[in-house]
């Protein structure tokens, strides 16, 4: 039986989960708001077009309007000024949409405190304990954020000090992006920095640094509760938007028992 017979056949059975990891898209979606004078994405929204009705009576259709940054989504390297003579998303290699993942867990760090950022040394104590960062693939940060996702306001947790969310500080995302062989980082929050990191040097740290490098962003992700430490294959799949920074994607991981 040849290789691929065999992951299907695994996949059929079961010895291979497929576990999604994509949020629902729709009008309730939690989307980032950024202060005046910066420009906003629209929310997601559908607009029929016909359904098996005069419009069209054997088909049901529908227009869309939506961000490229809105729900579970990548963000390709020219999103960011520090990428900008990057590749958009429609240049990303098929075969960099297929990579391994592991999952660092700050749960219980970001259950005490919300604005919790992770250093350097959190990801050495994990690399000590679970291995190497994969070469050519995801570091997923757990943060329990996802259980957040039903509620616009409670995902942002913003005040009027601004949004208080789980990330990264910027010297980790630095070291991140350009001392490990990661390909890209998954997070559960709206976007892969901080609520804070508007404020930080560089400002948004994570975008700054992963796409400068050439590297990618997952956000909005779920179920990552639900993965091993090491061993998933991440399957994320955006739109080749033509000049796009970015798309809204469906993320998968491939679990094998």
């Amino acid at each position: 039986m040849s290789l691929l017979a065999q992951f299907a056949a695994a996949v059929a059975d079961g010895t291979v989960e497929v576990v999604d990891l994509t949020a629902p898209l729709s009008e309730t979606t939690p989307i980032l708001r950024l202060p005046e004078p910066f420009g906003n994405t629209v929310p997601f929204s559908l607009r029929e077009i016909s359904r098996y009705d005069e419009r069209g009576p054997a088909w049901y259709w529908n227009d869309i309007s939506t961000g490229e940054h809105t729900g579970t989504h990548f963000d390709a390297p020219v999103h960011w000024i520090t990428g900008r003579d990057g590749q958009d998303v429609s240049q990303v290699l098929p075969s960099r949409l297929v990579a391994p993942a592991v999952v660092l867990d700050a749960t219980e760090q970001v259950a005490a405190n919300p604005d919790f950022l992770l250093e350097v040394e959190d990801v050495q104590q994990w690399t000590k304990a679970n291995g190497p960062l994969p070469d050519g693939g995801w570091l997923l940060y757990r943060t329990g954020w996802d259980a957040r996702a039903g509620d616009q306001a409670d995902f942002l947790n913003a005040d009027e000090t601004g949004p208080h969310t789980p990330g990264i500080s910027p010297e980790c995302a630095k070291w991140l992006a350009e001392q490990t062989p990661l390909l890209g980082l998954g997070v559960e929050t709206v976007g892969t920095d901080a609520g804070a990191a508007h404020g930080f040097d560089p400002p948004f740290p994570c975008h700054s640094f992963f796409l400068g490098a050439g590297k990618y962003g997952l956000t909005q992700l779920r179920n990552l509760d639900r993965l091993p430490v090491r061993g998933a294959v991440l399957i994320a799949a955006p739109l080749p938007i033509v000049g796009g920074s970015g798309s809204p994607a469906r993320v998968l991981a491939l679990v094998e028992h």
